[in-house]
């Protein structure tokens, strides 16, 4: 769904999206499992020279790769959000300008042209909302470290605490 901001100027634009799996592209480390439903609305705000802010909803579920075991772990999404864009400067000798970005401008993110589509504003958000750490569970026992096993789903018996072979001659003093 494109937001233009020519259709901003004359009124906020309401929205009651739903993707599919598939419909809007993710990393290859992250895979829609369930519709994504976004309801919102988009508005321009007025003295801001193009800021564009969408808020709404968005439900769904993605999956990812455990941190611990490598397993895909379930996420699910259910959560408000509140995205600004402003204009992209503009390209001085092929190059974008640098600019200190102050504090109030770090939840800020930049549209090219003459709106931008609401696919890519949620695919940001999803993005950003991912948790840093992913399990699959809580309790997740993760890989071997000695043998690459899934110590989920097999008890593999390695012992826990290899000793460095290095350090051998000191174990006999007393």
């Amino acid at each position: 769904m494109f937001i233009g901001v020519a259709d901003l100027e004359r009124h906020k634009i309401r929205f009651d999206q739903t993707y599919a799996p598939g419909e809007i592209s993710f990393d290859d480390d992250i895979k829609q499992v369930s519709d994504l439903h976004a309801a919102g609305e988009a508005e321009l705000l007025r003295n801001t020279l193009g800021e564009i802010r969408i808020r709404g909803n968005l439900t769904g579920a993605v999956e990812i790769a455990c941190d611990r075991c490598l397993e895909p772990a379930r996420i699910a999404l259910d959560s408000p959000f509140d995205l600004f864009y402003r204009p992209a400067p503009k390209e001085t000798n092929g190059t974008h300008p640098e600019r200190r970005i102050e504090e109030g401008e770090v939840d800020l993110s930049f549209y090219e042209g003459p709106g931008l589509e609401l696919e890519e504003a949620l695919r940001e958000f999803v993005l950003l909302s991912l948790p840093m750490q992913v399990f699959c569970r809580p309790d997740c026992k993760g890989i071997c470290p000695f043998c690459g096993e899934n110590r989920n789903m097999v008890e593999c018996g390695c012992t826990r605490q290899k000793l460095d072979e290095r350090w051998a001659a000191l174990r006999n003093i007393q």
